[in-house]
């Protein structure tokens, strides 16, 4: 179970990597020296932060795919994920994909966006038609636009990677199976303790008859005490230990989906901002439209 939520993070990690590659291609491959028509400087800068804010609108609309909901999905039903999630705000709750878009495609781009069933990849669609017409006029060389269109089939792989988390739960049969085990091994371990823990009792009981303690010695008397009701002692040992091996389920119980939106998922939330705010930096786009870093919410990053 761990493994999705390990092989989640990777992927976004994937993501941060290929979107800074993407930047600096942007930045370096988009010019006039081979253009049939030149540009000016100002004109080159609003394509490459059309690329930039494009990708930054394929990054919103995977984190909103992988936001809903799914059946399979416990934290929604889970009164504990409940309680520890409220007052938790997510984004991708609050506000629509077409809200979270505007600023950052057209109105037209937009709308082709929506219409799709899948809107992440209608994304990557528009950014390789953009990336074709500039190899075509000349201001994308055409071993940059093979590099480029390389960087859009690097998306869709990562893309697909997470798509497959998302939509393919893990098997019940195994879950399943392993709460049913471990409460089998909690109903039974008192039984599997109470003989051992008798038996040191009258260990302990055999070994003081041999010391020479005062009759009157208060230790005296605890070991008499203790020795006969050692047996006891299995309770608070079959209590701690059942806990911890429940505890260790409902970790690989709430790591079977990495990205509901819980305290312990990957915060695409977060790091989509982050990577939004190193892109549109490295092509020094103006520092008074990048937005903030996601706050953190009670410590937890969304």
């Amino acid at each position: 179970m761990y493994g999705r939520l390990w092989e989640a993070r990777k992927i976004w990690g994937g993501i941060v990597n290929a979107s800074r590659s993407f930047a600096i291609m942007v930045n370096d491959f988009i010019k006039n020296e081979h253009a049939k028509e030149k540009y000016s400087k100002e004109e080159l800068f609003k394509i490459k932060k059309q690329l930039i804010m494009r990708h930054v609108a394929w990054m919103t609309s995977l984190r909103y795919a992988l936001r809903a909901p799914k059946p399979w999905e416990l934290s929604r039903s889970n009164k504990s994920d409940k309680e520890y999630m409220d007052g938790i705000q997510i984004n991708e709750r609050i506000y629509t994909l077409s809200e979270e878009l505007d600023g950052y495609v057209t109105e037209e781009e937009k709308q082709y966006i929506l219409s799709k069933k899948n809107k992440q990849a209608a994304c990557i669609n528009l950014q390789s038609k953009q990336l074709r017409s500039l190899k075509e006029s000349g201001h994308i060389w055409e071993f940059s636009f093979l590099e480029m269109e390389q960087m859009m089939v690097e998306f869709f792989t990562l893309q697909g990677k997470a798509e497959r988390i998302k939509n393919f739960p893990y098997p019940r049969q195994f879950a399943t199976l392993n709460r049913f085990f471990i409460w089998i091994f909690v109903l039974l371990l008192p039984f599997g303790m109470m003989h051992e823990f008798d038996e040191i009792g009258n260990e302990i009981v055999a070994l003081t008859e041999t010391w020479e303690l005062h009759p009157e010695g208060n230790f005296h008397y605890i070991i008499e005490f203790i020795g006969p009701n050692f047996v006891w002692f299995t309770i608070p040992f079959s209590v701690i230990i059942s806990w911890i091996f429940h505890t260790m389920e409902r970790i690989g119980e709430v790591s079977e989906n990495p990205f509901e939106g819980i305290a312990n998922d990957v915060p695409v939330t977060t790091m989509a901002r982050g990577i939004e705010i190193d892109i549109r930096q490295m092509i020094e786009d103006d520092v008074n439209e990048i937005p903030d870093p996601i706050a953190e919410q009670n410590g937890i990053q969304m």
